[in-house]
């Protein structure tokens, strides 16, 4: 039997309380409520390396509580010497021919098929399957496309169906927290547009960071993580919380050995990383594949660029492309219907984000909307002790009070905004942009006063709603190991 032992200083009575919605308890971790708690948001935390066991400090957050001790038996667990003695073989990744797949098909997220608990049985029969241990070559929908360019990661952490699958569980799994009360979707939760609707992240016992929860899905064309870029890669990032003790208030080794603690993880670790297992590396390898399947679909906005480029092309002949292109124009009618969602007013703010006037595309520009660079909007910076942002990074002057263009992508499902969760609605980001922020010292050269009207600005708010709004892959959020 393992013997561990966490001791809190805040203590381990109570579960966290989140708007809307109450943690399952252990027992009930398989259930699908809205709430299957979440790897932390993002925090204002040093950076967390792979190979740190703890946090040992938290930059300007009011810590409330943290992990003082954690004693770990580093023998093998039992799952372990049961998945020894079954001497299993799987097939293995890199002897297998690679497959091209789009991004979004429900075949990658859906879970393993049948219902309830992951038992076993069904775990092992997906793991014996060659399909699911292929390659990945992943290509982007419709739109997003664009950026395939960017693409990041794969080099050093491939993409398999069953890579796939095991960080799937792993975000949605509350065992990964000292307590269960916390999974990476507690913050970035699909039900709220892979983000939460609270102002600022809510960990263990109702703690709360000073930053507001960033999206996790577009993350494959994405580099450093978190809103001031501090994780280099998405493998750090989905690790860090872990042993963030105002998130999962965990260790890395704890975590590690309350996974290895559980049948089902421990065959899927062995197929996915043969000769590894389960390592705190692996972990963070298999929760980012996960969030990097997480892809938006094509938005209205793609559809009217699309038939807007065709029909530019063809002109007064488009009446022949039926004839002429049979592919083409079944593309083109499927454009046709999937613009359709984008009122008047949406396409004049089209016309308004891509304007000098609107100046939007200074940093919202690209496929997904984001120059993934650094500004100083204002946001916060009348505060007495201000955060500074990617400075706490970098320590280079003009990063006081940067943060990180989001993407605007489905930005409409993601409220509140800005770093700090100050703003509520779009309309209310818009008039910030207007009038060109807060003065600062350090206050972006972009950030200028716009000379918009009234309807200028509703035009660019239903641009956003209506024009890129688009729908997320189908998730299983339940369906664990025993």
């Amino acid at each position: 039997m393992k013997i561990r032992s966490i001791v809190l200083a805040f203590g381990v009575a109570g579960l966290v309380a989140f708007v809307g919605c109450s943690p399952a308890p252990k027992e009930d971790r398989n259930s699908n409520s809205t709430d299957s708690n979440a790897t932390g948001a993002d925090l204002e935390i040093p950076e967390v390396s792979l190979d740190d066991a703890e946090v040992s400090s938290i930059d300007d957050a009011d810590v409330q509580g943290a992990v003082t001790t954690a004693a770990v038996d580093d023998s093998p667990s039992e799952a372990e010497l049961e998945a020894d003695e079954a001497t299993v073989t799987y097939p293995v990744t890199s002897e297998l021919d690679p497959v091209e797949v789009e991004l979004g098909a429900a075949e990658l997220t859906a879970g393993i098929p049948g219902d309830g608990d992951l038992s076993n049985e069904a775990i092992e029969e997906w793991l014996q399957n060659p399909e699911n241990h292929r390659p990945i070559q992943p290509t982007l929908p419709l739109g997003l496309s664009a950026a395939a360019s960017n693409i990041q990661g794969l080099d050093a952490n491939p993409m398999t169906k069953a890579k796939i699958e095991l960080g799937r569980q792993l975000y949605f799994d509350t065992r990964l927290s000292s307590d269960n009360t916390i999974s990476c979707a507690s913050c970035h939760h699909p039900d709220f547009g892979y983000a939460k609707d609270t102002q600022f992240g809510v960990g263990v016992q109702g703690q709360e960071g000073n930053r507001n929860s960033p999206v996790s899905y577009n993350r494959i064309v994405s580099g450093p993580q978190f809103w001031d870029g501090r994780a280099d890669s998405l493998e750090a990032q989905a690790v860090g919380p872990i042993a963030n003790p105002i998130e999962m208030a965990n260790t890395h080794d704890v975590a590690v050995q309350t996974i290895k603690g559980i049948p089902g993880y421990v065959m899927q670790f062995d197929a996915v990383f043969p000769g590894e297992g389960v390592n705190i590396d692996n972990v963070g390898k298999a929760i980012a594949t996960f969030e990097r399947a997480i892809v938006t679909s094509p938005a209205p906005y793609d559809y009217f660029e699309q038939v807007t480029s065709i029909e530019s092309s063809w002109g007064d002949e488009i009446d022949e492309l039926e004839e002429e292109d049979p592919e083409l124009f079944a593309a083109y009618t499927t454009a046709v219907e999937g613009a359709k969602a984008m009122s008047e007013s949406a396409k004049r703010g089209r016309d308004l984000f891509f304007s000098d006037k609107a100046n939007c595309t200074a940093c919202h520009a690209g496929a997904n909307f984001t120059d993934e660079l650094y500004h100083n909007l204002g946001v916060g910076m009348d505060a007495d002790e201000p955060d500074l942002g990617r400075f706490v990074v970098t320590n280079d002057e003009k990063d006081k009070g940067a943060f990180k263009t989001p993407t605007v992508r489905n930005v409409a499902l993601s409220a509140p905004y800005m770093h700090d969760g100050s703003q509520k609605t779009l309309e209310e980001v818009v008039e910030w942009y207007a009038k060109g922020g807060h003065p600062n010292d350090y206050l972006s050269d972009k950030m200028k006063k716009l000379d918009l009207t009234d309807q200028d600005k509703t035009d660019l708010v239903n641009f956003m709603k209506e024009g890129l709004t688009s729908d997320f892959p189908k998730v299983e959020a339940g369906r664990l190991p025993l």
